[in-house]
């Protein structure tokens, strides 16, 4: 099991550099398990239950009572809403990485492959597809580059 740390929430919202290396390269293809944030600065070793996405926090459900007694409109979201969770930054990347060509990101898209592809693999694989679009992110924008059509 992969274990994520994260223990420089503090200094802002961007949990992209939360979790330690050392326990992201452990990997793990079904279960992510995080570290209690609060018992971590401890030094302690707990499993988180509860992720706040208003603190950018993970809580065990020991320091989850607290937490809720002192935030009171925070919705603290439990393993059973892990998709609420966040995604680690290295396995972010190593999504948005080509398959053939490792050192580029996965920008452009083949409607008609129906896959995300680099310039590269579009340039030499999908030069006659169309359309091909060009995505702001995997989650944004779509921007037609290529139309045979037209």
């Amino acid at each position: 099991m992969a274990t994520f740390s994260q223990s420089s929430l503090d200094k802002g919202s961007d949990i992209t550099k939360s979790f330690s290396q050392s326990t992201i390269d452990k990997g793990s293809d079904m279960i992510q398990n995080f570290l209690c944030s609060t018992c971590e600065e401890k030094k302690l070793d707990k499993i988180a239950d509860f992720y706040c996405e208003s603190c950018v926090k993970f809580y065990c459900g020991e320091c989850v009572n607290m937490h809720n007694k002192l935030f009171t409109k925070h919705t603290p979201y439990g393993r059973g809403a892990m998709k609420k969770w966040p995604v680690a930054k290295k396995v972010e990347d190593f999504l948005l990485k080509c398959d053939v060509h490792k050192e580029e990101n996965l920008k452009m898209f083949c409607d008609e492959h129906r896959e995300l592809c680099c310039t590269n693999c579009a340039f030499l694989h999908h030069r006659l597809c169309q359309p091909i679009q060009i995505t702001d992110s995997v989650f944004g924008t779509n921007y037609p580059v290529l139309n045979r059509n037209e």
